[in-house]
């Protein structure tokens, strides 16, 4: 299948998703269930493109760590999400909107994060439009590597913080050991690590305008829904000054004398 039309097909994909997953949340009175959905929402469009694909190493390859990478998330979030009630963000949006949010919401959270989904997944797309790739590049060997690093951070940090809060005697408190000692956003690094390799992968078969994608997605991890909003909801907590003028926001590194 030519890129244009697995775009379009793409495309209506999300949107047909999407649009059942709304339904959902009407059901559920819960919008929170669209972030669940994002890592799994892009392996399916990556499967339904990779169908169509010529099966290549580095479309095979693609497939796994995309997979890897987009069910990891999607249960990570599932199994902290469960029994809890709608994420404070949806639940101002739908007490600001009263009796319209289930119309507002399909348009503002859903349909907007599927527009997200299918722009950001280009090189993902251009990968399995690729017609003949007899061998691994250099580069296809970095952006795999790279990719190996950031699912490292992810899910090693998402680990480590989901462990420290079920201890009842945290709450309240901030996790300021393991990867968390060396970045205040651990596994926001990593997700970003890995949406870098998943763009060599492409470049590396002459798809390097596909940049925007990485460009979107790490400007969405530091600026709108990862760091800037949680530092927000973190700053009032005891000693997180203190971890602010020691650790990194973003990038791990070694930790600072205060």
């Amino acid at each position: 299948m030519e890129l244009f039309q697995l775009y379009v097909f793409s495309g209506e994909l999300i949107i047909a998703t999407m649009t059942a997953l709304w339904v959902l949340s009407l059901v559920l009175k819960n919008s929170s269930i669209v972030d669940i959905f994002w890592g799994t929402g892009f392996v399916i469009v990556n499967l339904s493109a990779y169908y169509f694909s010529q099966h290549s190493t580095i479309q095979k390859l693609l497939t796994i760590i995309l997979t890897l990478w987009g069910l990891r998330l999607s249960i990570h979030i599932f199994l902290r999400n469960h029994g809890k009630p709608e994420d404070f963000r949806y639940a101002q949006w739908r007490k600001d909107n009263g009796s319209r949010w289930w119309w507002i919401s399909f348009f503002k959270v859903f349909l907007l994060q599927g527009v997200l989904m299918w722009i950001i997944a280009a090189p993902l797309l251009t990968v399995q439009t690729i017609a003949d790739v007899s061998s691994l590049t250099v580069v296809n060997g970095i952006g795999i590597a790279i990719w190996g690093i950031g699912f490292f951070f992810e899910a090693v940090s998402d680990y480590q913080l989901a462990r420290f809060k079920s201890d009842a005697q945290h709450q309240g408190k901030l996790l300021t050991s393991g990867l968390w000692r060396y970045s205040r956003h651990p596994n926001y690094f990593g997700d970003t690590m890995q949406w870098w390799g998943f763009y060599l992968l492409a470049a590396a078969s002459g798809y390097w305008w596909t940049i925007f994608s990485p460009v979107i997605m790490t400007l969405l991890l530091l600026r709108v829904s990862g760091v800037t909003l949680l530092e927000k909801t973190m700053k009032t907590r005891p000693g997180y000054e203190e971890y602010i003028r020691t650790t990194n926001a973003f990038i791990p590194w070694i930790p600072r004398h205060s």
